[in-house]
């Protein structure tokens, strides 16, 4: 490797040190055991240790993907991002039991009907969150995402009609400001 290309490794996004994406890194790999514990509930040596290879695997990948120097580390983990999985996961549980209540009831009234969202203004990294948070609540559907258009099947068109409100892409736009 020469000088050259080895100053270009140590610099991020903007010309940064690369100290900052050691941090992101390091960041990672915390979240990433911190997910493995959490999730697998085992503390056996043995599964820490997988753990431990599995998240290294991952970051060498991350690594040679370049991640942390291009957009698709957008995204800063502060309280911003934490209010947004609070805020999704109430309108996850919301959208369930609107989604039962349609299914329970004696005759189902379901009003299936496709939405076009546009969300040109957000990056790609957003458009992918949004489209993503789409699908994980109950009642609608990302089926498309193209040049900054997501199209959504949703269930009713209660469901639509809450999307065109745009309190999601909202929340979304609001996560890629510094």
């Amino acid at each position: 490797m020469s000088a050259e290309s080895s100053a270009a490794d140590s610099k991020g996004a903007g010309g940064n040190t690369a100290r900052p994406a050691y941090l992101r890194m390091l960041l990672l790999a915390l979240v990433l055991m911190a997910t493995w514990l959490l999730w697998s509930g085992f503390f056996k040596p043995l599964l820490i240790g997988l753990g431990v290879l599995s998240c290294a695997l991952t970051l060498y990948l991350v690594r040679r993907m370049d991640f942390f120097t291009r957009e698709a580390f957008t995204l800063h983990y502060d309280f911003r991002l934490l209010r947004f999985w609070v805020w999704l996961g109430r309108e996850i549980v919301l959208s369930s039991l609107q989604v039962a209540r349609v299914v329970l009831r004696r005759r189902i009234e379901v009003e299936p009907i496709l939405v076009d969202i546009n969300a040109g203004n957000l990056s790609t990294v957003d458009q992918v969150l949004l489209g993503n948070s789409i699908t994980l609540t109950p009642g609608t559907l990302t089926l498309d995402m193209h040049e900054g258009r997501l199209r959504v099947h949703a269930l009713t068109a209660e469901g639509a009609a809450a999307l065109e409100e745009g309190e999601m892409q909202r929340r979304v736009a609001a996560l890629g400001r510094r």
